[in-house]
């Protein structure tokens, strides 16, 4: 990348047919309509893309096929996580080779009793760091119920060439985010939120350049972004109200299903399956989620029509 990545750089969820096959034409459909949505980059195969329900087959091809779809018309960044360092830096590695223009990946994890000491994250980072020339983005977030400290973040920031951006999604992400800028400086790059932009407007005062939210609506969150860095904080905050209802929604009673429901009822996707032991929506959530993206007139919902 030419400069820093900034704006909103969303989650492409992974589609699948009513069998639970993955839907290989749907993939391609999910990244028209996310550039159509003016996103400034896709992160692909995260949490919300269902990683953790893939097999090691299945996310390599989603990997290529989204590469190959994007074909440079936006940057794309691939979610590399898991436990086994080994796996993470030929994930890294793969990445790079077929494309990718970042890498974002959590720290080792793997339930309460298997968490590794801060050396062990640091060499688990160091180690993608060395074997790629592409930046990391290090995603703090409780999924993984480990504690990542400022010291370790800055750490990381100030002696790994390749980490420089930061997507913070812990409770009181703000706080976060500003000690992270203080003491971090021109070292953190990229610092952004999460969580479906839930706490958006608290994590742009404290310096977030940016936002990695769901694929539900980033047409109508990234007005937000731009209108509070031109300085005009007002009409950021209206974007921002306007938004939120639908934000809560999705951030409290729907997960990663709202974009796959919205993106089925839009015709971008044949099925909003997820797979099991996920559930769908309950019928009253599913509901609600239409009407809210109704009254917004959100572009997934139009798209394939």
């Amino acid at each position: 990348m030419d400069k820093p990545l900034r704006g909103i750089l969303p989650v492409a969820p992974t589609p699948f047919d009513d069998d639970g096959q993955i839907d290989e034409q749907g993939i391609g459909r999910v990244i028209d309509c996310m550039i159509d949505q003016g996103v400034d980059a896709i992160c692909i195969l995260a949490n919300y893309s269902e990683q953790f329900l893939l097999s090691d087959e299945e996310r390599a091809r989603v990997m290529n096929i989204s590469l190959e779809h994007a074909d440079g018309r936006v940057p794309v960044i691939v979610t590399i996580s898991h436990f086994h360092t080994g796996i993470v830096v030929q994930r890294a590695v793969d990445a790079q080779a077929q494309g990718a223009e970042m890498v974002m990946m959590m720290p080792p994890y793997h339930g309460v009793g298997l968490v590794p000491a801060p050396d062990g994250i640091y060499e688990h980072f160091e180690a993608v760091s060395n074997a790629i020339q592409i930046p990391i983005m290090v995603q703090d977030a409780p999924l993984a119920g480990i504690s990542l400290p400022i010291d370790l973040l800055v750490r990381m920031a100030r002696e790994l060439e390749q980490v420089s951006y930061f997507k913070i999604e812990v409770p009181f992400a703000a706080n976060k985010l500003a000690a992270l800028i203080e003491a971090g400086g021109e070292k953190i790059v990229g610092p952004f939120d999460g969580e479906e932009a839930v706490t958006l407007l608290a994590d742009l005062d404290a310096g977030a350049t940016g936002s990695m939210t769901s694929a539900l609506f980033p047409e109508q969150i990234k007005p937000i972004i731009t209108e509070y860095h031109a300085g005009n904080k007002e009409a950021a905050l209206q974007h921002w109200a306007q938004c939120l209802p639908l934000i809560n929604h999705e951030n409290r009673q729907c997960g990663l299903r709202a974009t796959k429901v919205v993106m089925k009822e839009g015709g971008v996707i044949a099925s909003d399956h997820v797979r099991h032991p996920l559930s769908p929506l309950p019928e009253r959530s599913r509901e609600r989620l239409l009407a809210l993206a109704r009254e917004r007139k959100v572009l997934a919902l139009e798209w394939g029509k």
